[in-house]
């Protein structure tokens, strides 16, 4: 019996780590943060939705849920745009997934599960990888048993949010896997489904021993692709 949550369950990622706990044999519940109410198949009965509008009440919250869950999930953040602008951006992404992430481990939680950014790196000149960096090391320094980063290039999916740019990269990622079996896209772009049920088999492993040796593990563009696809359908 393992119980879980997760946090950003409505985002591109974050619904597939969400859809995949509702489907996999292993998890028990699934607590699931939101500012809105889901709408989300729950075949198994083990949804325990956790809405509240204000996200700043979400941490304090977290020692509610029962049973407690031993692995957390955060697929949480925002574009720049969407939080408006960098400060509120940070607020979010850094702030709110820190909160979480110590609520989580005063709550009993093992194993912390992050959907971090390929090249995030706290010393970065880059706003949005040093943020994302910054989150990595605050996150590991926590305590859990383990931490997980997973570490995505592109993400491959449906977004009703993207820029121009964005759109046509990733029209140009998919068009690149459909003629060569993924071998042209897998290497830097890796589909959210794909993405969602790595984070998934990542946090998991970490519970039966097959996870590698060491508080923190990072999961890789290929170690997505092999967790999320290639084990996935084997």
């Amino acid at each position: 019996m393992v119980a879980t949550a997760v946090v950003g369950s409505t985002g591109l990622v974050g619904s597939n780590i969400l859809s995949t706990l509702l489907t996999h044999p292993t998890p028990t519940t699934v607590s699931a943060f939101s500012r809105k109410p889901l709408q989300v198949s729950d075949p198994h009965s083990r949804l325990r939705p956790l809405t509240n509008s204000d996200s700043s009440a979400w941490p304090p919250e977290y020692s509610s849920i029962s049973p407690t869950p031993t692995v957390f999930f955060s697929a949480l953040g925002a574009t720049r745009a969407q939080a408006g602008g960098v400060a509120k951006q940070r607020e979010i992404d850094l702030d709110l997934n820190v909160a979480l992430a110590k609520a989580a481990k005063a709550a009993g939680c093992r194993v912390y599960v992050l959907i971090s950014v390929y090249g995030a790196n706290s010393a970065s000149m880059v706003p949005y990888t040093k943020m994302k960096g910054q989150l990595d090391e605050a996150v590991s320094d926590i305590g859990f048993e383990k931490v997980v980063l997973i570490k995505p290039g592109l993400i491959v999916g449906s977004r009703s949010d993207s820029r121009p740019a964005e759109y046509m990269t990733r029209c140009l990622a998919n068009g690149m896997g459909k003629v060569s079996g993924n071998k042209l896209k897998d290497f830097w772009a890796q589909d959210a489904d794909v993405i969602g049920k790595a984070a998934v088999s990542a946090g998991l492993r970490c519970l039966d021993g097959s996870a590698p040796e060491g508080k923190v593990w990072t999961v890789s563009m290929g170690d997505i692709v092999k967790l999320g696809r290639t084990e996935a359908t084997t």
